[in-house]
């Protein structure tokens, strides 16, 4: 880590923009230990392993048709960074456009160093990550393992590498089943972003665009549990409460970043979720609550979510 290089990219924020997002990515790669990626033959091929028997049994499980990503990558926290950036700065364009302010330099460092921060912070922190590249030309879709993260987080859980790492790779390929099952859902999410964030640039909010996004992330998250329930070829309860432990047990700095980047909320549907999900399938099957991805028409409202008899009369 080079923080006096971090401090310089961010100080240093120059052009047009908002934001410099060169700067945010150089600030973020030179407060940030990207970790070693020295990975044997064996161990990409039981990446990959890994990656084919969740696909295989996610498949069987959903009942669901739908395939992998072409791009499947073991990252360093650097190359995690590098392809968050393109992310960040395409879901923050709208708001950069509307952006005005009485001194752009001072406002340009700040919106900088705060980008800059958040990134390294989820970069030392994110496990494994399906990618559906909101808002970007390509529809090429990625799959991403952060293996510094993946071994730090297993040697601090006290658990198998091998276990955990497989765990974060089944979680993965839930995701690319409902991306994949569900052809509109990435415009879907595209059109309820665009929504939000252009009535955050003009000073208003859309309180309707967030709740849907936040309803479909909710169902996103949800759906994903339920199947991981039925497809993981072991017990993972273990893993999932280990893992809240060390969240709950970080200092007071990683609780207010975690909130500020809205991961407290990302638990909450998760639960919310799963408890939709699990009702759903306890009253019909699996298989019926794959509904939700047939159309959009068939997302459940927020109400539905905490009212899934409601949701199974209307749909089927």
């Amino acid at each position: 880590m080079n923080l006096y290089r971090s401090v310089r990219a961010v100080t240093g924020a120059s052009g047009n923009g908002a934001i410099d997002w060169d700067a945010v990515a150089e600030a973020a790669r030179a407060s940030t230990d990207p970790g070693s990626l020295d990975v044997s033959d064996a161990e990409r091929e039981a990446y990959a392993s890994d990656v084919r028997d969740a696909r295989t049994r996610i498949r069987s499980v959903g009942d669901l048709a739908f395939d992998v990503p072409n791009r499947i990558e073991v990252q360093n926290r650097h190359h995690w960074i590098d392809a968050n950036v393109d992310t960040f700065s395409r879901v923050m364009q709208p708001v950069e456009e509307h952006t005005n302010v009485a001194i752009p330099g001072v406002s340009r460092v700040v919106n900088t160093g705060t980008m800059s921060f958040m990134l390294a912070f989820l970069g030392r922190n994110v496990l494994g990550q399906y990618d559906p590249l909101l808002l970007a030309d390509s529809n090429d879709h990625a799959l991403y393992f952060v293996r510094p993260n993946i071994i730090d987080v297993a040697d601090t859980l006290d658990v198998e590498y091998d276990r955990f790492r497989r765990w974060i790779a089944f979680h993965e390929v839930t995701h690319a089943a409902e991306f994949g099952a569900a052809p509109w859902l990435s415009d879907h999410l595209e059109a309820n972003m665009d929504e939000g964030i252009e009535a955050l640039s003009q000073g208003s909010l859309d309180r309707e665009a967030f709740e849907e996004l936040d309803a479909t992330m909710t169902v996103v998250e949800g759906y994903a549990e339920l199947l991981m329930d039925h497809a993981f070829d072991g017990e993972y309860e273990d893993l999932r409460e280990k893992l809240d432990a060390r969240r709950q047990g970080r200092g007071p700095l990683a609780g207010f970043v975690r909130r500020a980047l809205g991961l407290g909320m990302k638990r909450r549907q998760y639960e919310r979720g799963k408890a939709f999900f699990e009702h759903v399938a306890e009253r019909r099957s699996v298989d019926a609550a794959s509904a939700v991805w047939e159309r959009p028409e068939n997302l459940p409202s927020s109400d539905e979510i905490d009212d899934p008899d409601a949701w199974l009369q209307r749909v089927k």
